[in-house]
């Protein structure tokens, strides 16, 4: 019967989480306009909802993200949106199961990576006021690396006819957005995932406690 009520909290607490995600990803909530760019906000439950409820909720949470973030690309398209839409692709099946990988593969990564770290930081016995920002700052910098990567590795061709450069032009494009855009949102992850998974943390063991 315990398991039973942990199971149904721990699909609760899931459910919860991915309705933050999908509020985020569909209203103006889910960027933070920075000085130079905009910066997602999307995947910070993704980020506290594995730290919360485990790599296995954060996969789910980014999946959840990368269906949205797959959905708006293909409803409002923009330049670069056959990268992460399959019905955009500029090179049919092929193209259509990257921007799949891109889109909801990646984001699930941000998850996975996420709940590995804070469990490795925990038996680490790292303070959570050191271990929160690190994982927020690593589980956004996931979502970067990974995205961008997989641009550069799978859709180099695509992305430099997109954007009307030379294909060797590609590598210095994909690391000038993980600079100018990766690093400032991974700082402002890192923040708001200490000021918000702070307060969710101690929310989150006194619930435990009391359902005990």
């Amino acid at each position: 019967m315990n398991m039973e009520k942990k199971d149904t909290r721990w699909l609760t607490s899931v459910a919860l989480m991915a309705a933050i995600v999908i509020l985020l990803a569909n209203t103006p909530l889910g960027m933070i306009q920075l000085p130079i760019i905009k910066a997602t906000t999307v995947h910070i439950p993704v980020i506290i909802g594995a730290i919360l409820l485990g790599p296995a909720a954060g996969a789910i949470l980014g999946c959840v993200f990368g269906l949205c973030s797959m959905i708006s690309n293909t409803m409002a398209p923009t330049l670069l949106s056959f990268a992460f839409s399959p019905f955009m692709s500029m090179s049919g099946i092929p193209g259509a199961l990257k921007a799949v990988w891109i889109a909801v593969g990646c984001r699930m990564m941000i998850g996975i990576v996420s709940g590995w770290l804070w469990i490795l930081l925990k038996k680490m016995n790292v303070n959570h006021l050191l271990a929160l920002p690190v994982v927020g700052f690593l589980g956004s910098m996931t979502n970067t690396i990974f995205v961008m990567g997989s641009i550069y590795l799978l859709l180099a061709g695509e992305y430099a006819a997109a954007r009307t450069v030379a294909v060797d032009a590609v590598w210095g494009l994909i690391m000038g957005t993980v600079l100018v855009s990766g690093v400032p949102e991974a700082i402002a992850a890192a923040v708001l995932v200490v000021l918000i998974g702070k307060v969710m943390l101690s929310v989150f063991h006194s619930t435990i406690r009391a359902m005990a």
